[in-house]
């Protein structure tokens, strides 16, 4: 790797912790901030994370873990809330490096897609919906809410994939670096009790 792609992964890994960004656009910004051309190559996730797991050792090892922690604990409550859905964890927050500003990923294994809707409606849940790139490419619908954090003393976001209970088997495939994307309901508990 070059010094230039470790650069641009740094400073995007900044504007992850300190502004919620995804790594998509925090590289794009990173581009900016450092004045480079729009066409530069940017390096890959597995760096910039790298990058997140150690600006967070650096600036944040004081508050991080508490952080996380609650993004968990509010995780888990939604996980048990939406059980029937097979909920399953995703995103920074089952991959332990999210601060308070991460949102929390579910994603949910649906008979029925608007199965899910119909549960937040009868829960008094307000949410939008937006569709994103899903598992395998194709365009899936999120229901996003805001729910508070008493940990945190704030809202954080709760983003639900919705996913046709076919998608499953391919859900849990490992990543190029043997980890598991996302996690259910019993392997959330299992990080708890550590």
């Amino acid at each position: 790797m070059n010094d230039l792609a470790l650069e641009i992964a740094a400073t995007a890994a900044r504007l992850v912790v300190e502004e919620g960004l995804a790594f998509g656009p925090a590289k794009h910004r990173a581009l900016k901030e450092l004045g480079l051309p729009a066409r530069t190559a940017l390096p890959n996730n597995d760096v910039v994370e790298a990058q997140v797991r150690d600006y967070i050792d650096l600036f944040c090892a004081d508050t991080q873990p508490g952080e996380l922690l609650a993004l968990r604990e509010l995780a888990l409550v939604w996980m048990q809330r939406l059980a029937e859905f097979r909920p399953h964890l995703g995103g920074a927050v089952w991959h332990g490096w999210a601060t308070r500003l991460c949102d929390v990923d579910l994603a949910l294994f649906c008979d029925d897609p608007k199965s899910a809707e119909i549960a937040l409606i009868n829960q008094n849940q307000r949410y939008e919906v937006q569709t994103v790139r899903g598992l395998h490419g194709d365009d899936v619908e999120v229901l996003s809410l805001h729910a508070f954090c008493d940990a945190l003393n704030e809202d954080v976001g709760v983003h639900l994939r919705i996913y046709d209970l076919d998608d499953f088997r391919g859900a849990l495939l490992p990543d190029a670096q043997g980890r598991s994307p996302r996690g259910d309901l019993a392997a959330l508990k299992r990080l708890l009790a550590v």
